[in-house]
């Protein structure tokens, strides 16, 4: 039985963003937290020290994700430090708001961005199986855009958009062969959710008004984060293979290039 004394979640790229919302409401639904970065040591830190004066169970990771190697090692780390594996949150994945066509990326870009959107799940869920597994309730949730299930066009994404619609097929496929071991997986897919709002309340928000996103208000980090704490949880063991959106109705898509000629 998933107890608020047993379930640790890892949360890569947690020390900022999305990231960093759906951590604090994990640990404030009781969670054990494995927080990840990459470079961003303080901000993660920081986290962590807050967390822990609210008096949740917090250590801090770091590993580049997108390489296999640290991708094993961080999973043991966190083995090693929580004694078990119930969730993982992939919330890395780099994100390039410039306008550019594919043509005008370096092949060191394209290769940046499908290794930290796409190989960096594969590895980290690949190294997280056995242990979600062993749970008996495991969680994968990771993260995708609006309308990723359509594989669309988006015209000056098509790298970020390449890496990202792949793991809508991963996370099916993984709904399907993990369910028997008692393991789900889904995606979550924001909508333009920018700059500070990344890390705010919807409280926050609140009046504020937002004249492109259909809703009325900016989007939140908590939008997301309360999604990911109920996928997190045992109510949801029949919620899985899902794309859901968290858009506020916006449709993020541009039908045609705006990038500079």
């Amino acid at each position: 039985m998933l107890t608020k004394k047993n379930r640790t979640a890892l949360v890569t790229g947690s020390s900022r963003g999305l990231g960093r919302m759906a951590a604090r409401l994990l640990a404030e639904a009781g969670w054990s937290l494995a927080v990840h970065c990459r470079d961003h040591v303080s901000e993660a830190g920081e986290l962590a020290e807050d967390l822990k004066r609210q008096g949740s169970t917090v250590h801090v990771f770091q590993a580049d994700l997108s390489r296999r190697g640290p991708a094993d090692r961080l999973v043991e780390e966190v083995i090693g430090r929580f004694g078990g594996l119930d969730a993982l949150v992939h919330a890395v994945g780099p994100f390039v708001r410039e306008r550019r066509r594919f043509a005008d990326y370096t092949p060191e870009e394209i290769d940046a961005m499908v290794d930290g959107n796409l190989k960096s799940a594969l590895h980290t869920t690949h190294a997280s199986l056995p242990h979600l597994r062993k749970s008996g309730h495991g969680r994968i949730i990771l993260f995708g855009f609006g309308r990723v299930g359509e594989a669309p066009a988006w015209p000056d994404r098509a790298a970020y958009a390449a890496s990202k619609t792949g793991l809508v097929s991963f996370v099916k496929t993984l709904s399907v062969e993990e369910a028997p071991f008692g393991v789900t997986a889904n995606m979550v897919c924001p909508g333009d959710i920018v700059g500070e709002n990344k890390e705010k309340r919807i409280s926050e928000v609140m009046g504020c008004q937002d004249g492109e996103t259909p809703l009325g208000r900016p989007g939140t980090g908590e939008d997301v984060a309360r999604v990911i704490r109920f996928l997190c949880s045992p109510e949801s063991d029949f919620v899985t293979g899902n794309l859901i959106q968290v858009t506020g109705g916006l449709d993020v898509i541009h039908p045609a290039s705006k990038a500079k000629r």
